[in-house]
């Protein structure tokens, strides 16, 4: 086993608990500061990283963004224009931007809005929600030509009780534009469940050591980061769930009878309770405009397909899949799909409309459509740029596996 730092620790918490949920293993994997596999590295994407990403296609998806971005702004400007004339001091339009990385996705929406809408671009603020001091330091260093317009925050505004979250104190339902992530949630640590047939009950898959490994251990209920019932044990429907201020992210055991009694034993599947959590937070602090992730992910019912008996959860490295996902942490990828469901229904809770659901194929070649319609606003077509846009939107690349969720608040 590699002896680096991340080994170390997660080492020494099994040997003190014994055996700890795999969505701890993967948060220390992935966000243990100065060593998890985010923070360690600045180039873990692209050519000489693990993985492709939308950005590392090249500028044409932020530019795509931006231009859609200018759209949705539009009735936030008009609302501050007009709040101005109230002699009142509203905050300025805003694009909040979470899981920003390196900074490039936010580098290329600010450059095609500073060359092709000056005017909005004097207007309204960037921000970043970034967590980590190490990849704020990247973030900045990418975006020095921008150090008057970006700004940044540990995480977003919380409930009005809350402490505020950012120097400049931003508070709950402030933000007036666009909230947004790229490919944030499907890093989110989630939960490992399987299903035991004969006992008709969940239980989660934790992680141990043996013989110098970290291998898969079955969890007991006390045991259990997931909050899983006991068999037999069943929590509040759904239908509980549409408009509570008090929601709670959804729960896998929630699922018909009829599912379950046909269920493979041992049938996996991840939860992300966090996803969910993010997801609402960024509803309520959003006042008016748009919600927007695009990301790797399914609908509730299609977790449940039988060629997906083993859950989503990959890892990888060098740009292949991983046959270990325990393997080398810190040093590797790790993923899980995203509940698109789950996130629709958290936002839907907080007041959000659902706008549009799609393949990213879908989402970006409508964007394309009109940005073509007014070539002379959006830049030229190139053939770099006609190079980029297929493969952000082949069904053999990029354009099947992301999908994107819009949700939006209209102005009161």
């Amino acid at each position: 086993m590699p002896s680096n730092s991340v080994v170390n620790i997660i080492t020494r918490e099994i040997l003190d608990k014994g055996v700890i949920p795999f969505a701890r293993f993967m948060w220390l994997a992935l966000y243990c500061p100065v060593c998890g596999y985010y923070e360690k590295e600045k180039d873990t994407v692209g050519a000489r990283g693990d993985y492709y990403t939308n950005v590392s296609v090249g500028s044409l998806f932020g530019e795509l963004l931006a231009f859609q971005f200018a759209e949705w702004l539009q009735p936030c400007v008009a609302r501050h224009i007009e709040r101005k004339m109230q002699a009142d001091e509203p905050d300025p339009p805003k694009i909040v931007e979470a899981g920003a990385h390196n900074g490039m996705l936010a580098r290329d929406i600010l450059k095609w809005l500073c060359e092709h809408r000056p005017e909005l671009f004097q207007k309204l603020e960037y921000w970043i929600v970034e967590p980590s001091p190490r990849r704020q330091q990247w973030q900045q260093a990418t975006l020095a030509e921008f150090a008057h317009k970006a700004r940044w925050m540990a995480a977003l505004p919380g409930p009005p009780h809350s402490a505020p979250v950012s120097p400049d104190g931003l508070s709950a339902s402030s933000i007036s534009g666009i909230i947004f992530s790229n490919e944030l949630l499907d890093a989110l640590p989630a939960h490992r469940l399987g299903w035991d047939a004969k006992a008709q009950a969940w239980f989660e898959w934790g992680v141990t050591l043996k013989n110098g490994q970290f291998v898969w251990k079955r969890m007991t209920c006390d045991e259990s980061g997931a909050g899983i019932p006991r068999a037999g044990v069943r929590h509040p429907g759904h239908a509980q769930r549409t408009s509570s201020p008090d929601f709670e992210p959804a729960n896998p055991w929630e699922l018909p009878p009829k599912l379950l009694s046909v269920l493979p034993d041992g049938f996996t599947i991840e939860f992300c309770p966090d996803a969910e959590k993010w997801w609402l937070a960024a509803a309520r602090a959003l006042d008016c405009g748009r919600l927007l992730t695009i990301d790797y992910g399914l609908t509730g019912d299609e977790f449940f397909m039988p060629q997906r008996h083993e859950g989503t959860l990959r890892a990888y490295h060098r740009h292949r899949l991983s046959g270990d996902i325990l393997a080398q942490p810190g040093e590797q990828d790790i993923t899980a799909h995203v509940n698109f469901s789950s996130i629709q229904a958290a936002g839907e809770s907080a007041g959000l409309q659902t706008e549009a659901f799609l393949a990213q194929a879908q989402f970006l070649s409508r964007i394309a459509a009109r940005a073509c319609g007014s070539a002379a606003s959006f830049g030229s077509w190139t053939s770099g740029r006609k190079r980029q846009f297929q493969t952000l939107t082949h069904p053999e690349h990029l354009g099947r596996p992301f999908r994107a969720l819009v949700q939006a608040r209209n102005a009161s």
